[in-house]
């Protein structure tokens, strides 16, 4: 059931990537082909590498800013439960946290098997059935 969510989220996130690289490209073209017959066609790429240059750097302006909002002070659960252990290392790790939530998909992908019986393992607390 989690799994199932965790997939279509990133399919979703997916979807919604492309649909914008999409967006981008075509205002993009349409930019150009407005300013071509004016401009001529080095000044139109002229122009949508400024566009895009500036796209960029307020994006880039808007990221540091919500990279410094406030940070909270949070008090740190003990390590009771498999649950507990996992957020405190998202929490702490995020980067690696995320490469290892790739090569798990990954590995599902490829051997579904493994990844149920390391899933059971992390969860009962007892090593996977060997072959």
């Amino acid at each position: 059931m989690i799994l199932r969510r965790v997939i279509l989220a990133l399919a979703g996130a997916a979807v919604l990537a492309a649909s914008a690289a999409v967006c981008v490209v075509a205002l993009a073209v349409a930019l150009y082909a407005w300013v071509e017959p004016t401009l001529g066609r080095a000044g139109a790429a002229g122009v949508v590498a400024g566009a895009t240059a500036f796209l960029v750097a307020i994006a880039a302006a808007a990221l540091l800013i919500a990279s410094r909002g406030k940070r909270r002070k949070v008090a740190l659960v003990p390590n009771r439960t498999a649950l507990d252990r996992s957020l405190n290392f998202v929490r702490d790790q995020p980067v690696l946290a995320i490469i290892g939530a790739v090569g798990a998909g990954l590995l599902a992908v490829r051997n579904p098997e493994y990844l149920g019986s390391a899933v059971r393992a992390f969860f009962e607390g007892r090593p996977p059935k060997s072959r």
